[in-house]
């Protein structure tokens, strides 16, 4: 809150014009800005290079850290980023966790029906649509 003027006392000297007073407003104070991170820990589930029947569901589970200072919450997104999307939306929500915390990251696929083998990169995207942290797949083989 900015000080309320004060006026001169009689016997007090007035500070010159080259010597503005400080005010301190802790309104205007800069906030610092947090830093988005994601730390991949390991696959829970669906190891990479998995063999898989065509068209089955797939419920990969990953382990990861939000080893940034910021917290995510419902404007965090995670989004494809290299691969087929397996059946799934190429954008979901990340899910919300505080800043040293760990979770888990789950999305369910469909395996294609094509005998090969395939993989769905995915990364971590703060509200403003930037990614950041490590990012995460699924690695499959499709067998006949």
């Amino acid at each position: 809150m900015p000080t309320a003027y004060i006026p001169p006392t009689p016997g007090s000297a007035p500070l010159a014009a080259s010597q503005p007073a400080a005010i301190y407003n802790p309104l205007t104070a800069p906030t610092p800005q947090c830093v988005d991170n994601l730390r991949y820990l390991q696959d829970l589930t669906i190891p990479d290079g998995s063999q898989v029947t065509p068209g089955s569901r797939l419920d990969k589970q990953w382990l990861v850290e939000n080893n940034g200072t910021c917290n995510w919450d419902h404007a965090y997104r995670l989004r494809l980023i290299a691969g087929p999307d397996l059946g799934t939306p190429v954008e979901q929500a990340l899910y919300p966790a505080r800043s040293g915390t760990q979770v888990v990251i789950r999305i369910l696929f469909t395996a294609p029906t094509e005998a090969r083998t395939y993989r769905s990169a995915w990364q971590a995207h703060d509200p403003q649509g930037v990614p950041f942290g490590d990012p995460i797949f699924i690695e499959i083989m499709v067998s006949p």
